[in-house]
């Protein structure tokens, strides 16, 4: 069976064939590094490290390259530098608060069980070939110099007529309906209202490089052309997938593809373009104001990464996706029973009724529900088929102490109580038997006895 991708551009769903099967190419937008970032930041980062593990299992380890990029240019980290070390000059605080939160952002996607990307540039890095891209665009005639500003003309780009692409394709959007339907920055100096930003003079303080295009005055770059230099630099003019969050189509993928394909007279930039759908939690849409923005980091002090990511896998990366407690609760129940029948089994290879639904556009719903029928069936299959999906990261009983050290319980005590149960049960004083079995209940232990003796384990 053959790997089949919905793309966005085409709005279809096409048989995936690599530009070259030795070298599978796909890049991912990755976070901007200025705080904790949130559950539904992890969305792209678990579905789109799926179809890494994927295309790695098909294609072989060596022949993949994913690269997902980190900014580490952009006002909201200028202002987080700026409110938390205010006594530096701003270019060292920016440092210290990229340092920290890059950091951050690594320990809670390792925690998710998402394997490091093949590449992950870093924006700062990328100057040069930013202002490259910029040069070309300018002397190409898509982009023109406005008081120490370069921006670049979707009305040019659409009135070439040279091959490329429409602007506006991928969001399927006219420019008429772009300028109704977006929030546009108004500047006398536009050309047009649609025109976008490839460069912008620097604040007294910013982070600024010299300037490309002839400006005298020190600048830095625009969001979306940080994108098109690091895809360019890592994978070329012309790559096989691209990846990130539906809200990133407009403004941010239209305008990457637009620079790169009007920088290189491309009519591609990427052959597939993937979108994760929406998150919200308990069915509202996340946000500060109504109290239920939720980090990573937050719900890792609760529930293990593969729990979240489980959570994350139930639903079908292109549908919209309702986190709540319920359902995270069912994960984890999951995730436990898979670890008692499986943590430490030989794993086998993956059965082919768990990658067949992963080969139809990454149907990770329908991937899971085969895992839960080999589990009675082919426990090596099952072994070797969560191992493709990004769990069984440790052994049963790293999983199941991992869980008794988050939950505050006293195993020595537990056992203890185990003990002294048992031995009122051999002299048939069900009475205490059961008192102990209420006390370990409310310690938030659960037991269950078989005839090899009774078990336990964190309550749920």
């Amino acid at each position: 069976m053959e790997l089949r991708l919905h793309d966005t551009l085409t709005r279809e769903k096409r048989t995936f064939v690599p530009l070259d099967p030795n070298n599978v190419r796909m890049y991912v937008c990755g976070p901007t590094v200025y705080d904790f970032a949130h559950i539904g930041n992890a969305r792209p980062v678990i579905v789109f490290d799926v179809l890494f593990r994927l295309l790695r299992h098909l294609y072989g380890e060596a022949h993949v390259k994913y690269v997902r990029n980190i900014t580490d240019v952009d006002d909201k980290i200028n202002d987080r530098a700026a409110r938390d070390f205010p006594g530096l000059p701003l270019n060292e605080a920016i440092r210290k608060v990229t340092e920290q939160t890059g950091k951050q952002f690594h320990a809670d996607v390792d925690a998710l069980g998402a394997l490091r990307p093949s590449v992950e540039p870093r924006a700062t890095e990328h100057i040069a070939e930013m202002r490259e891209i910029i040069e070309r665009l300018v002397a190409g005639g898509f982009a023109y110099v406005a008081e120490d500003h370069v921006l670049f003309s979707p009305q040019a780009m659409n009135a070439a007529n040279a091959g490329l692409p429409r602007y506006g394709a991928l969001s399927n959007r006219s420019l008429d309906e772009m300028v109704a339907g977006a929030r546009v920055d108004v500047a006398p100096y536009k050309k047009g209202n649609t025109d976008f930003v490839l460069w912008k003079p620097s604040k007294p303080g910013e982070p600024s490089w010299p300037s490309p295009a002839g400006i005298t005055a020190e600048g830095r770059p625009g969001w979306h052309v940080e994108c098109s230099a690091m895809a360019w630099k890592h994978l070329g003019e012309h790559f096989d997938i691209h990846g990130g969050g539906i809200d990133l189509v407009f403004p941010h993928h239209e305008n990457e593809l637009a620079q790169t394909c009007c920088a290189f007279h491309q009519q591609r930039m990427a052959n597939y373009w993937m979108h994760n759908g929406f998150l919200q939690v308990e069915s509202e849409k996340m946000s500060k104001s109504l109290g239920n923005f939720i980090t990573i980091r937050e719900l890792l002090a609760d529930w293990p990464g593969e729990v979240l990511r489980l959570n994350m896998l139930k639903t079908h990366y292109r549908s919209p996706i309702d986190w709540t407690m319920k359902s995270l609760e069912e994960s984890a129940k999951t995730l436990d029973d898979w670890y008692r029948v499986a943590g430490d089994i030989e794993p086998g290879r993956p059965a082919a009724s768990v990658v067949e639904p992963l080969l139809d556009d990454l149907n990770t719903s329908l991937a899971i529900a085969a895992l839960h029928s080999l589990r009675g069936s082919d426990v090596p299959a099952l072994a070797g088929s969560l191992r493709l999906l990004g769990f069984l990261s440790e052994s049963a009983a790293q999983w199941e102490g991992r869980k008794q050290q988050a939950s505050g319980i006293d195993t020595k005590e537990v056992e203890r109580l185990i003990s002294e149960r048992t031995a009122a049960r051999s002299r048939k004083d069900f009475k205490e038997s059961d008192r102990i079995r209420d006390l370990l209940a409310a310690m938030g232990v659960a037991i269950k006895d078989s005839k090899d003796g009774t078990t336990w384990e964190v309550a749920r």
